[in-house]
């Protein structure tokens, strides 16, 4: 099976957000081993959790959901994900505002073998600003 990574870049207005942040889908295919479904990658944040904890939040208020280990050769790995995404949907389901646990349920659902991300990415959203500068 060949596993279609469509990266579209979008540019979306995030109200709250003085930038436009940039958008990127990313599909991934869980991985099937044994009874189990693997993503390859792990989060942070929640609105259960502190903010000032997460390393990727960019001023220490935010609480949405970050990408905090993506391992090798993994899924999330090959489907383009990267450390320090924020997670903006899951399936459609709002990331925003959710706790940590309401996350990783809404990511492991056994009954999903594909997972749609919607994130937005720092890296991006700085090369996007300098290119509008230029």
């Amino acid at each position: 099976a060949v596993l279609g990574c469509q990266i579209g870049v979008e540019m979306s207005y995030i109200p709250g957000q003085p930038v436009t942040a940039v958008v990127q889908r990313v599909e991934i295919h869980k991985l099937r081993q044994g009874e189990n479904l693997i993503l390859g990658f792990s989060i942070g944040g929640g609105i259960d959790q502190d903010p000032s904890q997460n390393p990727f939040s960019e001023d220490k208020t935010d609480k949405g959901i970050y990408v905090t280990r993506v391992s090798e050769g993994g899924p999330a790995e090959i489907a383009g994900l990267q450390i320090g995404d924020k997670i903006m949907q899951v399936n459609g389901w709002d990331m925003t505002m959710v706790t940590h646990d309401q996350a990783r349920k809404r990511l492991t659902k056994r009954s999903e073998e594909v997972v749609r991300l919607l994130v937005t990415r720092q890296s991006l959203q700085k090369a996007v600003q300098q290119s509008m500068l230029s």
